[in-house]
């Protein structure tokens, strides 16, 4: 992407890493907040240190020509992009390397690559993008395997087919989400899903994940953007009919999304497409009272007026990514079909009803005539985009900075976030990191928001990353004790599976492993993710 290289390390590209004023403004603003915070910058270590190992397994002949052993490669291959990920790169600490990185470009490779997998006894960790923030691409599959390779799909990244009579698109798994829209914008169409990690995720990551788009309301996930998905198993290949809805029993889409590379290897989707919009409208809604705010996001989220974005930010996360002392809600509206201003009009009056004010009027632009982006949530949709990348200078400066991200219903969400709050000072206090606790709603529906809680926590150098841990284990209890979500759209990987494996119908967790046992028999697909194969020799139920 743009002659740019790929940190091994950390999240994006290397020239995109904050330096110079940037990174002078954060430390200030790190500093105001947390005053004993030691903010001493930590580069990191030379690939050759890590000592990788030559690999324990041999590619086919026939599979050798998109083998990778590089060491560099390997390493960048071996984790995903959460805190910890970042950290203990920083501090020479992974090791769990994947022996090959293999890079199938076509369908039949895929299928090559699983039977020979299969028959010699290897894991094989699906690799979209590498941004999973909860291990869920690192190769850790314990000893049970002759090696791991990483199966990155990077290589599948066409968009095959547009129809435009129906609005969807054939599209290969491993294109990232620029190349994508890069692809659909001359057809004047967009998938119109943008993650964070937009630039550097993949299409197959997101089916494969569940994952949430940037937009708050309707729509918001994935999942409704599937029309049908095309999956390589171990025991062959499965494609669910192209079908706009259907009551035709369980969804075969249904039990791949979300399926984390566990039992199949999605090589390509039908998706749902949408006219790219052309009016827009947006404003920034400050409250003196957070409560006040997260009210009328309610009544917003259940006026049927859909904003496209509906974010608040408390205080301290309005502080430290906006620079604004008040809690404060992005708003915004588009449409390809028609000006938005009336739907904007009134979504102001429900915030004006609940104490909101505007520090500027509404910004209303039409793609035939746009001005220039300006204005507060203009600043809060970049400091969006370059969270990341302050997430890893931070990290390399000792502080702990990461984020929790659950949904409930609204009348759970008083009592979670007392308690989330609650846990994670505590679990700071016995860790000795001084810190604060943010909260911003990345998504909102009827029932309930997706509240996306945010740790800053002065660290010690060296041992952020089991700092990090008490307080992940602390916070995790909380949420799924108060009846929410472990993960309303991150996955649930390796690291959330203690608490997703309470949060699940045990009945289902066997039907699960029963499906993997008929999809994956040797259970090479990402083991350790979402459940644990049945031990060879076990019969199925019934």
């Amino acid at each position: 992407m743009r002659g740019t290289r790929r940190s091994w390390w950390g999240w994006g590209n290397v020239e995109d890493a904050v330096t110079g004023r940037e990174r002078e403004e954060l430390t200030r603003r790190t500093a105001a907040l947390l005053p004993g915070a030691d903010l001493t910058v930590h580069e990191a270590p030379p690939v050759g240190s890590f000592g990788v190992g030559r690999s324990r397994i041999q590619a086919p002949p026939s599979l050798v020509p998109i083998v990778s052993e590089d060491v560099r490669d390997r390493l960048a291959h071996s984790h995903g992009q959460a805190f910890r990920d970042v950290v203990r790169a920083l501090l020479g600490r992974l090791p769990h390397v994947p022996d090959l990185v293999v890079r199938p470009t076509s369908e039949e490779q895929v299928v090559d690559v699983l039977e020979w997998c299969g028959d010699a006894g290897v894991a094989v960790v699906p690799f979209g993008g590498g941004s999973s923030v909860v291990g869920g691409v690192e190769p850790r599959v314990g000893d049970g395997y002759a090696g791991a390779v990483s199966l990155d799909l990077g290589a599948m990244d066409r968009v095959l087919e547009v129809d435009r009579t129906s609005r969807a698109a054939l599209v290969q798994a491993g294109v990232f989400g620029p190349h994508l829209e890069e692809q659909l914008r001359p057809e004047g169409y967009t998938l119109r899903f943008f993650p964070q990690s937009f630039e550097f995720s993949t299409l197959g990551g997101w089916l494969a994940t569940r994952a949430g788009g940037h937009f708050a309301t309707r729509l918001t996930r994935i999942d409704d953007l599937a029309e049908s998905l095309r999956v390589v198993t171990p025991s062959g290949v499965v494609e669910s009919r192209r079908l706009p809805a259907s009551g035709a029993g369980p969804s075969p889409d249904r039990m791949f999304l979300g399926s984390e590379g566990s039992l199949g290897v999605i090589t390509q989707a039908w998706v749902r497409l949408q006219d790219r919009p052309r009016w827009r409208a947006g404003a920034t809604v400050g409250f003196a009272d957070h409560d006040a705010g997260v009210r009328a996001v309610r009544a917003l989220s259940q006026s049927g007026l859909d904003p496209a974005n509906c974010r608040l930010l408390d205080p301290v996360e309005a502080f430290v990514n906006a620079g604004s002392p008040t809690a404060v809600l992005v708003l915004g509206f588009e449409s390809a079909d028609h000006p938005v201003d009336a739907w904007m009009d009134r979504a102001l009056e429900l915030c004006r009803d609940h104490g909101g004010t505007l520090s500027e009027p509404a910004r209303r632009t039409d793609a035939a005539d746009r001005s220039a982006r300006t204005g507060a949530a203009d600043t809060w949709r970049d400091s969006f985009l370059r969270m990341p990348y302050r997430r890893d200078a931070l990290a390399a400066q000792g502080m702990i900075v990461e984020t929790f991200e659950t949904a409930c219903t609204w009348d759970r969400f008083d009592a979670l976030r007392a308690s989330v709050d609650a846990a994670a000072r505590d679990a700071m206090r016995q860790v000795g990191a001084e810190g604060v606790v943010t909260c911003r709603f990345t998504h909102v529906y009827p029932d309930g928001p997706a509240p996306y809680f945010g740790i800053y926590a002065a660290g010690r150098w060296g041992s952020t990353v089991e700092q990090w841990d008490e307080i992940k284990r602390a916070v995790s209890e909380a949420l799924v004790t108060g009846g929410a979500t472990i993960t309303h759209h991150h996955a649930v990987g390796r690291d959330h599976r203690p608490w997703y494996d309470r949060q699940r119908p045990e009945l289902f967790a066997a039907a699960l492993r029963a499906g993997k046992a008929v999809l994956d028999p040797a259970g090479i697909l990402n083991p350790g993710v979402l459940v644990d194969p049945l031990r060879p020799g076990t019969a199925l139920p019934g």
